[in-house]
């Protein structure tokens, strides 16, 4: 919601007219277009970031192999660290651009969305730090096998593997039962009765 936030107020309301006489839209962070672009770049990579790792946590109970599930909670941590710094730049970029911007009657109509994308991209930054906080914790139970093979161990952490069946390894021909399926079945069986439509 806050990369949405961001990038949105800047493509909605941070590209003003220098005057009346010119078309030419400018960017409102001190007329510089890399900080405009920078913003927007960002708010939409995080947007779609979420998006993809959103649909990753519904799935990942799916996930059967265990590499597969190792990758995704190291790619989710990578991400979300990356994504710290990025958000951390663009708040310090924009902060700075805004205050060297000069107050013009351009400038001021459209400082409030300059003033929400400073806040929530500082707002972003916290959010992705907890967020790689959250999938370092997530990578760290899972050097311990519970979250990458949750099916295959049994629920108490003290009990031992399941080892092989003990035994001689030959089997005799007394241990064999007749085959299934082969016995004859009755018809009617008893109790039943067909019903008459």
């Amino acid at each position: 919601i806050f990369s949405i936030v961001v990038f949105g107020s800047i493509v909605n309301e941070c590209y003003v007219n220098r005057d009346s006489q010119n078309s030419e839209l400018l960017c409102i962070f001190n007329e510089n277009e890399s900080a405009c672009s920078y913003g927007i770049a960002v708010g939409i990579i995080a947007f779609f970031g979420c998006i993809f790792f959103f649909v990753v946590d519904l799935y990942f109970q799916q996930i059967s192999s265990v590499k597969d599930r190792k990758r995704a909670v190291l790619l989710d941590l990578g991400f979300s660290g990356f994504l710290s710094f990025l958000w951390f730049v663009a708040f310090c970029f924009l902060a700075n651009q805004w205050q060297r911007t000069t107050m013009t009657k351009g400038v001021l109509q459209g400082a409030d969305a300059a003033r929400a994308a400073i806040t929530f991209s500082f707002f972003s930054i916290i959010v992705w730090v907890v967020l790689a906080v959250k999938a370092l914790q997530r990578y760290r139970l899972g050097t311990d096998m519970s979250l990458f093979a949750t099916d295959q161990f049994a629920a108490d952490p003290n009990a031992a593997y399941p080892g092989y069946p003990t035994g001689s390894g030959i089997e005799t021909t007394e241990t064999y039962q007749s085959p299934p399926f082969t016995e004859t079945l009755d018809t009617n069986p008893k109790g039943y009765q067909v019903p008459a439509y």
